[in-house]
């Protein structure tokens, strides 16, 4: 993930803010005013009413919580009274970093690194910034999804709205706000909104609200049904009546929820408003994605006209489109036109409802369908990984539906990988752990410990493990994966030997040299037999070994490895070539550390003349071989040399990256230290000092280059 170029343009709001709906109205009588509650320095929780009390997917989570949420938003915003508005859906961890992510970006704080720590920056940010700000976490489903993310800052004000209990919130010291029905006057008001159009429609209206009991979604199905028909409330009034009897004593004679009545209503209706089958379809597609918002592109893909052609349904996508409009005009599902891109949504509750009356075989279709559109709309390339966070979580909802339809003796559909892939390339470090080892755990259980499938979520695993520092674990991990590809392709298959080199790697992560060494070697050896000493794949698992060795204190025996890759690359690709520049700076890097200083700094000259010359001055890696050659200058006490390339990389980064980058810090960090070698005490305290003061500003508490610079400071104190 790269830097974001250039201040923000303020105010700024960020997330995949909600529509109001229509019809939408204030609830003066049954919801908190938020104006007054929700000031400064304050968390509020929007939770439902008798939360305690109820069964968990039942419709009291449905109480319009969102919609509050929006319209205060909406309202700060238009009033401008805030600066910053964060929408961070925050149905799992990955989902909440993301937005994190999404945030920091729009506001210019920095985003490299893994996502934890550019979300740890950012939290710092809004701790520190003077900025009024709102924060909305919407739909929370597991408050430990915020361990260590919980957003603070005197400016600032959370937002959350979740069907948690509220003693979670206890020690956040939030104010828990249950939500509940309508009043029979905001009910009533509601139905008069929505009707609006044609008077004669309200005839009843007083009625309907009763009969409904307030249940926001029951109301926005019966209005909805009412809205797209020719029907009155008192019409739908006596016909929802005989359907509750009707349904009561197939239920056992107990009370049913109103909204239990209207959703099949207002599929019925759906399906009148778009003859053909399609609606019944795309609302069971739909309720696989968990109440998670999808790409409208989802429900007009070929997969999705494929699969309704399969049903019997209209195949063609504006036909498709015609359905979805329909479930839109009957409540079931919202249409967010003004989202980029436009998204669908579904009630989760609902979600839940429809999946529960689906058949067998129609969920098994409808699953396979949703996971081919799904992958099907899912971008090539993600340059912003934050932005591909709702298709995530739409896959953490359908495999959360669908379960072990989206596998096959074959294997898993291949969306789950993408996914999978998805997450660790958004470096959403912990995330990626806890993916890989349900999937990895999946795949043994239905395809074996030894299949293909299974080694493949090992591996990745064992890259998600070495990511957050697990090295230990990833290198069990490698184990595994190394024989079981050794028994299942051979021990000289290119993925075997790949997975050799791959657990010399761990293990040299792991603090285990020799034992990498050992492996290492026996992996060259391998690929200059199968592959030949010169060929590039060789070359960089004798870079690897290279390193190994080096990391075991064989410093000399490095040095000619890494001299006769260098010569081999030079061969091959010339001495400027793409892999020739890297190798230079290993080789400097080994010399360095065996004081063969003068060598050093040959090859770091070399380096950097040949970036400069292909990248340009200003490219992250010119940049970062000028700090290498200062410091190997720095090292053989050529200090007139290594300030001027100090102040210059300072300087450089500055400008490049901003004053407060942590790379920009690091440098002043340098250049600082460079000072006190040369006997300047002065400048090198001022320095550090100012140094110290910007990264306990720009950066999380407890950050290491803040405590490295503050050990520094110590020292020259001391």
């Amino acid at each position: 993930m790269g830097s974001p170029v250039g201040p923000p343009g303020w105010p700024v709001r960020t997330g995949p803010v909600p529509a109001l709906a229509g019809g939408f109205t204030a609830r003066l009588e049954s919801a908190p005013d938020l104006m007054a509650a929700l000031i400064p320095g304050t968390v509020v929780a929007l939770v439902p009413e008798q939360a305690v009390a109820r069964h968990p997917g039942d419709w009291l989570e449905v109480s319009g919580k969102t919609q509050l949420a929006v319209s205060f938003a909406e309202s700060l915003w238009q009033s401008a009274a805030v600066d910053l508005i964060a929408w961070v859906p925050a149905t799992s961890r990955a989902s909440v970093l993301s937005g994190y992510l999404r945030a920091a970006a729009a506001v210019g704080t920095d985003v490299s690194g893994t996502a934890e720590s550019a979300a740890g920056r950012f939290l710092g940010w809004l701790a520190e910034t003077g900025r009024p700000w709102l924060m909305v976490l919407d739909d929370l489903r597991d408050a430990a999804d915020l361990d260590g993310l919980w957003p603070r800052g005197g400016s600032g004000r959370v937002l959350i709205t979740t069907t948690q209990e509220g003693t979670v919130f206890a020690e956040r010291r939030a104010q828990v706000f249950p939500v509940g029905a309508f009043s029979a006057r905001e009910a009533l008001s509601y139905l008069v909104g929505r009707l609006a159009g044609d008077p004669d429609q309200r005839h009843g209206a007083i009625d309907l609200a009763a009969g409904l009991g307030g249940e926001a979604p029951a109301l926005a199905h019966a209005s909805a049904v009412i809205a797209s028909s020719t029907l009155s409330c008192h019409d739908y009034q006596g016909y929802f009546a005989h359907r509750c009897t009707e349904l009561s004593q197939h239920a056992g004679g107990g009370r049913l929820p109103s909204a239990a009545v209207t959703w099949p209503v207002s599929a019925e209706q759906a399906d009148r408003l778009a003859p053909g089958g399609a609606t019944a379809l795309l609302l069971a597609l739909a309720a696989l994605l968990d109440g998670h918002p999808a790409p409208a592109a989802v429900f007009t893909s070929a997969a999705a006209c494929g699969y309704l052609a399969d049903g019997g349904g209209q195949a063609d996508p504006g036909q498709a489109w015609e359905a979805v409009r329909g479930l839109e005009r009957t409540g079931l599902l919202a249409i967010d036109a003004a989202a980029a891109p436009p998204v669908v949504r579904m009630s989760r509750v609902l979600a839940a409802q429809v999946r529960a009356a689906t058949p067998e075989p129609l969920r098994d279709r409808a699953a396979q369908a949703a996971a081919d559109a799904l992958a099907e709309v899912w971008p090539a390339e993600e340059p912003q990984p934050w932005l591909a966070a709702g298709l995530r979580s739409c896959l953490a909802g359908l495999q959360h539906a669908a379960g072990d339809r989206l596998w096959t003796a074959a294997g898993c559909h291949p969306l789950l990988l993408r996914a999978g892939q998805s997450i660790s390339g958004a470096r959403l470090t912990g995330p990626a752990v806890g993916y890989w080892t349900q999937l990895a755990a999946t795949s043994e259980r239905i395809l074996g410990p030894g299949s293909a499938g299974t080694l493949l979520a090992g591996s990745e695993l064992a890259e998600a493990l070495l990511a957050t520092g697990q090295a230990g674990e990833a290198v069990t991990w490698r184990w595994r994966v190394l024989d079981g590809r050794a028994r299942l392709l051979g021990p000289g298959h290119p993925d075997t030997l790949a997975a050799r080199v791959a657990l010399g790697q761990a293990m040299l992560a792991a603090g285990q040299p020799k034992d990498a060494v050992t492996v290492l070697t026996e992996a060259v050896s391998e690929h200059e037999q199968a592959d030949g000493p010169g060929d590039p794949v060789t070359l960089r698992a004798r870079d690897e070994l290279a390193a190994a060795v080096l990391a075991a204190g064989q410093r000399a025996d490095a040095v000619r490895l890494y001299q006769r890759t260098l010569a081999d690359w030079e061969r091959i690709q010339g001495p400027h070539g793409p892999g020739t520049v890297p190798a230079r700076e290993r080789l400097g890097g080994a010399c360095l550390a065996s004081g063969q200083l003068k060598e050093a700094i040959s090859c770091y000259k070399q380096a950097l003349a040949d970036r400069e010359r292909v990248l340009g001055r200003d490219h992250p890696d010119t940049l970062a071989a000028r700090s290498t050659l200062a410091a190997a200058y720095h090292a053989a006490g050529k200090m007139a040399a290594a300030l001027k390339l100090h102040h210059q990389a300072v300087q450089d980064y500055q400008r490049v990256l901003g004053p407060d980058h942590p790379q920009t810090l690091a440098r002043c960090g340098d250049l600082a230290r460079a000072y006190w070698a040369a006997g300047r005490v002065m400048d090198a305290q001022a320095l550090l000092r100012d140094t110290l003061s910007r990264c306990e500003q720009a950066l999380p508490p407890g950050d290491p280059l803040t405590q490295a610079l503050g050990e520094s400071m110590t020292g020259m104190a001391g």
